[in-house]
């Protein structure tokens, strides 16, 4: 600290006046000097600047002097074309730092074009062009930091072939400044570059994303951060996991478009950071409705089904906003947007219904994959159309000339799905039966899918359509258990449920079935057959017609029933509701036409019993209310 004070007070006698200089260059020796004769000196001499801003007052010194506006500069603002820009450069020549802001207009203005400027060969070609491009390269090192970024993007936008000697100097004066760029001139470097293949260009970027991953805590603003992770397939999982950090920071700050921009970049590269999509939920829920363009809405439904992200109050603000819109949609944007819905499982029926009478008025406009999308989505959400004569009509249309020209995988997806919406025809089966040996073929749990969709296609045509079984694709022998069931745990639910049934039936191993495959292709959690009083029975040597050896030889007893005990877990639900996707109610359905009594136990009444005792109790109880059920029909 002396050190300094001293050395501060040596600077404020050398800036004294003239006479005083004179006069203290006739003092003694300075050894000969009191210290307190310097002292007062110095402090009667020192200027109106204190002690602490000697820092600042260095900054302020060491930056360069802000150039003087000329007329170039004011030509080349106002410019509007191309020409313009090469006529102020002929007519005002300046230095390299005008010159490549002159050339970062001209791209600029080349791009606003939108592609009816043809002349770029020939621009590239004009002297006052090469003039311009000489001057940047003979005095590159003069370029501005932030200038010398964007004109390396000109150069880019340009086409300007990689062997120019101006781009190579433009190319190298960034390598050669990258540590004195700001974070969000990296930013742009990465963005603006990412995708390019030059080695040069991929030098720029990967040294760049380095510079970035070391100074990323320097990101101060939500642009920057979305552009960033927009480009996140060029970056380590350690920047993407700091941006998302630095993003949730920021998070109140983005726009609506920004949040659509991250979102629709996290769904691309499968990132799903759980409390960041919250923050964005949260904020977006806080737009305006103007913000909320019907793309952004589309996109955001993308998002969030892509990452399998549910948020009820964001699906309510986006369906509230699309459904006066639907009219306005294309035939694409309607199934893109009832297909990300889809995936979330959730169900808005204004908007479906919306949907539905969208393709009933323009169905000539829908593609046949549109159409099987649209089917296959209703399908799973289990969605039937208030007009839905009008609106199958026009399915069964469109699919009767176009349905045998599909592949054999989206064939079988769509007779399938109309298996789940009761809508299918015996005839659509048809042409399955030579696509059995092609659907055989894939990954062990695609052909385990498929295996079990025609053995729903052939239940579907043996119980709902009596007659027209011949019709049916040959189903693959189910004697054999598939590998992902000989495999899988059981749930909570499941094994709580097969063990109350053993207590149900006092341990009698052959009063019930657990885990039953039936050739229906469904799986039950637990079978019963019980007489006219609701007690369980021996049901090992009764005949039993679901079963691939068909049971026993004795027929069932007279008043006796045959219950179907089935597990719905909290993902054979729609989101938010207590409905069974359409999976499942076709299975419930199918049972129930296969002689069955359904006994139905969800997971969120079965979570409720705590004891042994009361899960026995609740079976019984259901039991009885699902036989009078029955009796009452």
């Amino acid at each position: 600290m002396a050190s300094r004070l001293l050395g501060r007070c040596a600077r404020l006698l050398c800036r004294a006046s003239p006479q005083t200089s004179a006069a203290a260059g006739r003092l003694p020796p300075l050894v000969s000097v009191s210290a307190d004769l310097l002292w007062t000196q110095a402090w009667a001499r020192a200027p109106g600047r204190l002690l602490c801003e000697g820092g600042s007052i260095a900054r302020e010194e060491n930056l360069p002097p802000t150039p003087k506006r000329t007329q170039l500069d004011e030509l080349v603002e106002k410019a509007e074309t191309p020409e313009e820009i090469l006529l102020a450069w002929a007519g005002q020549s300046g230095n390299a730092n005008q010159a490549a802001i002159a050339m970062v207009k001209l791209a600029r203005l080349i791009q606003g074009t939108k592609g009816r400027f043809t002349k770029t060969a020939e621009l590239m070609m004009d002297p006052r062009m090469q003039d311009m491009m000489d001057t940047i390269t003979g005095q590159v090192s003069s370029v501005w930091n932030g200038t010398l970024v964007s004109v390396l993007r000109s150069l880019w936008m340009l086409n300007v072939p990689s062997s120019a000697a101006v781009l190579n100097s433009v190319q190298t004066e960034v390598l050669w400044r990258l540590r004195r760029l700001t974070y969000r001139q990296l930013a742009f470097l990465v963005d603006w570059g990412a995708g390019r293949k030059g080695q040069q260009e991929v030098v720029i970027v990967n040294a760049a994303l380095k510079q970035l991953e070391l100074r990323w805590t320097e990101i101060a603003d939500s642009r920057t951060v979305s552009a960033l992770i927009s480009k996140g397939e060029h970056m380590s999982p350690t920047l993407m996991d700091r941006l998302e950090d630095k993003a949730l920071e920021l998070a109140e700050g983005f726009s609506a478009e920004e949040i659509r921009k991250v979102c629709v970049s996290m769904a691309s590269q499968s990132r799903r950071c759980v409390p960041l999509l919250r923050a964005l939920s949260y904020h977006l829920l806080q737009k305006p409705s103007s913000d909320l363009t019907t793309p952004l809405l589309l996109d955001m439904a993308y998002a969030y089904g892509k990452l399998s992200f549910h948020h009820s109050q964001v699906f309510q603000r986006m369906a509230s906003e699309l459904l006066p819109r639907v009219h306005e949609l294309s035939p694409a944007d309607v199934t893109r947007c009832a297909k990300s819905l889809g995936f979330l499982k959730w169900l808005h029926l204004p908007l479906f219904e919306a949907f539905a009478e969208h393709y009933a008025a323009n169905s000539q406009k829908y593609s046949t994959l549109q159409l099987c999308n649209l089917i296959m989505t209703f399908a799973r959400l289990g969605f039937q159309p208030s007009k839905g004569e009008e609106f199958y009509s026009k399915v069964h249309s469109t699919l009767d000339s176009s349905l045998a020209d599909l592949a054999p995988f989206l064939q079988t997806d769509v007779v399938w799905s109309l298996c789940v919406l009761q809508q299918v025809k015996p005839h659509y089966c048809t042409s399955l039966t030579q696509h059995v040996a092609k659907l055989s073929e894939g990954s062990p749990s695609q052909v385990e899918n498929y295996r079990l969709k025609l053995l729903h296609i052939a239940a579907t045509l043996h119980l709902e359509h009596p007659g027209s079984s011949q019709t049916a694709p040959p189903p693959p022998s189910p004697t054999t258990p598939p590998p992902a069931a000989r495999g899988s745990p059981l749930s909570p639910l499941q094994g709580g449920l097969r063990e109350a049934l053993q207590s149900l039936v006092g341990g009698r191993t052959e009063a019930v079935r657990t885990g039953v495959d039936t050739v229906y292709g469904w799986t039950v959690d637990g079978e019963l057959v019980v007489d006219c009083e609701n007690k369980p029975v021996d049901l090992s040597m009764l005949t039993a017609p679901h079963l691939p050896g068909g049971g026993g030889d004795r027929a069932l007893p007279a008043g006796a029933r045959r219950l179907a005990f089935l597990a719905w877990e909290f993902p054979n639900f729609g989101s938010r509701s207590k409905e069974l996707l359409g999976r499942f109610a076709m299975m419930r359905r199918h049972l129930q036409l296969a002689g069955f009594i359904a006994v139905e136990v969800p997971y969120y009444e079965w979570l409720e019993l705590k004891s042994d005792r009361q899960k026995v109790a609740y079976l019984k109880d259901k039991m009885g209310k699902a036989v009078a059920e029955d009796m009452a029909k």
